[in-house]
């Protein structure tokens, strides 16, 4: 049960990564429209903390690895974007990638604390 918990964990986290890289990638005009660039700040703040904490789940041993490499992908996604011409990457987002991975580690920091229920 631990192995299938952490396979599905793994395949989540891989399909959420991709998902978030090419709608990062993505031509605006073929996304919603944004109401407001806030909007946009969260929209990287909750994909950043849903891999962080999907991430560090999967790979739980080892946790400087995944938060490391977040912090890399998001660095790469926003130079990605400033290199696409439909796309421009801002020091913002990036600085919103870095506020939901801390998020998304203090969440699995929480989970981790939790009382383990008796077998």
């Amino acid at each position: 049960m631990h192995s299938t918990f952490h396979r599905l964990i793994r395949i989540a986290f891989w399909c959420s990564a991709a998902a978030l890289v090419i709608a990062s990638l993505m031509p605006v005009d073929l996304l919603p429209p944004q109401a407001a660039s806030i909007w946009d700040k969260g929209q990287h703040a909750f994909g950043f903390a849903w891999l962080a904490l999907l991430g560090l789940l999967a790979f739980e041993k080892r946790p400087w690895t995944v938060v490391v490499g977040l912090v890399i992908l998001g660095g790469v996604v926003e130079l990605l974007q400033a290199a696409t011409g439909w796309r421009y990457g801002e020091w913002l987002d990036f600085l919103a990638d870095g506020v939901g991975i801390v998020f998304g580690a203090t969440l699995w920091l929480a989970w981790r604390r939790l009382p383990t229920p008796p077998r």
